[in-house]
């Protein structure tokens, strides 16, 4: 029978000897996760106040992490992932906003929460490594069980969104769609009890938690959890832990592609992985090096199961519309878009009347709303749909393709331009990292493509070459060509690894990494811009009335 909540699956694993979590030091079986869970969950009740039961959780990718998660379960708390890579004002907000009575953290995280307000004394912030915390925990052993109360609509998790282009927002997710997404993903990607999963992504995310952690748990799999994706300790914890399956993000799968290859890079015991926005390129080759292959699936914190899986998708496409709810649509017209007709390159002939945002018509039903947030819910749900804020389109075939974030339209001559494809073209250059396509306005109207990339060394980097590497491209629209190109060692990031495009957006070409800025309509010729070349530009943003367009440009 299908466990209807995430605390009911922790109860089967009571008595469970199968290996259940790992980490370098040490490891746990399933029967010893689910007792520490349940000491750490009597010792939450006992520090609990009123107020909503809400544990954030400030740690990188430690067993303790796993462990408040199963604790949280079992006494119907709701664990908040905090982002350890946020500080200062950010940070403070985003705890506050979320009404944490009580924070798991260790000595690093503690330095870092002792600088802010939080109206929390020292006796509601456990630090993990601190040598009393253990003996709290001892004094609460106790026989595991599931609190009165705990049910599939218990809050499970607030999970924060990536925040790549606007402020984050605390996600709801209660027990019961969890344990949906568990089962669900069980069948997608095949997991099975004998799974070894290597959890490289941060356990403050959707995705490692519902594409991991949950269906781990559904199965008695094993989780091996290492503090943070490294691209060169990737392949050593993998041979480490015999992992089988992972899960990954596009610009972490692009660091690991960036490293060197070596001949036996195939000797693994890798069979899949899943994640979402790695390129097709990376996608391709990841499986000839590793001999693994990928799910590259979509879905957000907010709402999953958009997909259905088609080994006969074309290179690109995500798979087909899970069920005939899956539409995408024109945001004015709320009619559906018209089929992509691609070319000989897959780039999208029609895509001012093709590409559209994808909508759940149903999704209004599974979408359990922002916390404290109603406006972003109203957002969200429009005309009885959940609007996912995600460019796509469908092709002639029936097979559906992501285009970007909403925000990553850019409006060029009159024409719409999709940064995601663009970026698409830049990752295959070797020597980029990582890549960022946004728009920036344009001195006279409408908007100018600028993009940023990320390389070990931005002054020994050929500029040049990556010019015209990136103009021969067959499926480069003619527009699409950078107007500004930002070459950086390290490109802001979420702690998801994902690109901050709205900071670098706002810092356009003013920055101190190197700008280059394409001199005419003729020869792609890139050059460096300096002091001159910037105060020209806004000079003339100030000749055409502009200036109020450039924002933190100015």
């Amino acid at each position: 029978m299908e466990r209807e909540t995430i605390a009911e699956m922790l109860l089967d694993r009571v008595g469970d000897e199968h290996l259940g979590l790992r980490s370098r030091d040490r490891s746990w079986t399933w029967n010893e996760v689910v007792h520490e869970s349940a000491a750490r969950g009597a010792l939450a009740e006992r520090l609990r106040t009123d107020g909503p039961f809400h544990i954030g959780v400030l740690l990188d990718n430690d067993p303790e992490f796993v462990l408040w998660l199963g604790a949280a379960a079992l006494v119907g708390a709701t664990i908040v992932g905090i982002n350890p890579t946020h500080r200062g004002m950010e940070l403070e907000a985003e705890i506050r906003h979320v009404d944490c009575q009580l924070i798991v953290t260790d000595a690093s995280g503690k330095a870092v929460l002792d600088e802010l307000d939080l109206g929390l004394d020292d006796g509601r912030i456990l630090v993990i490594d601190e040598p009393g915390y253990l003996h709290q925990v001892e004094q609460h052993r106790t026989e595991p069980s599931i609190a009165p109360g705990v049910d599939e609509s218990s809050l499970f998790l607030l999970l924060f969104t990536s925040g790549t282009t606007g402020r984050s927002k605390a996600v709801r997710c209660s027990q019961g769609r969890l344990s949906r997404l568990a089962h669900a993903n069980t069948a997608k990607y095949g997991h099975t009890r004998d799974e070894v999963d290597y959890c490289c992504m941060p356990l403050y995310h959707g995705n490692a938690l519902m594409a991991l952690w949950a269906p781990a748990l559904r199965n008695g799999a094993t989780v091996c959890v290492t503090p943070k994706f490294s691209a060169s300790g990737f392949l050593p914890d993998v041979r480490f832990f015999g992992a089988t399956f992972f899960t990954y993000v596009g610009k972490a799968l692009g660091y690991l592609m960036a490293t060197p290859e070596q001949r036996d890079d195939a000797e693994n015991t890798l069979e899949r992985g899943f994640g979402t926005e790695a390129s097709p390129e990376d996608q391709t080759d990841f499986q000839r090096r590793f001999g693994a292959v990928l799910y590259e699936g979509y879905g957000s914190s907010e709402g999953a199961g958009s997909i259905r899986l088609d080994r006969q998708a074309p290179a690109g496409a995500l798979g087909r519309p899970a069920h005939a709810g899956i539409v995408v649509v024109d945001p004015d017209t709320l009619q559906e878009c018209e089929r992509a007709v691609l070319d000989e390159h897959g780039r999208v002939i029609n895509a001012d009347s093709a590409i559209g945002e994808m909508i759940n018509k149903e999704g209004a039903r599974a979408f359990e709303g922002y916390y404290k947030n109603e406006v972003a819910d109203a957002d969200r749900i429009r005309n009885g749909w959940y609007w996912t804020g995600d460019l796509g389109y469908v092709d002639e075939d029936g097979f559906i393709y992501f285009a970007g974030r909403k925000g990553d339209w850019i409006r060029v001559d009159g024409e719409n331009i999709s940064a995601l494809l663009i970026e698409r073209i830049i990752r295959r250059f070797d020597g980029v990292l990582a890549a960022a396509v946004y728009g920036i306005p344009d001195p006279r109207s409408g908007d100018q493509v600028m993009a940023a990339i990320e390389v070990e060394d931005p002054a020994a980097f050929d500029v040049a070459l990556l010019a015209k590497f990136v103009a021969g491209q067959p499926d480069l629209g003619a527009k699409g060509m950078p107007r500004f190109l930002r070459v950086s060692a390290h490109l802001p990031t979420t702690g998801s690894n994902k690109v901050q495009k709205k900071a670098l957006q706002a810092q356009g070409w003013t920055c101190s990494d190197l700008v280059y800025q394409w001199r005419g309509r003729g020869e792609v010729d890139f050059r460096v811009m300096s002091a001159d070349d910037k105060r020209s530009l806004e000079e003339e943003f100030a000749r055409h009335g502009r200036q109020r367009l450039m924002g933190a440009q100015s």
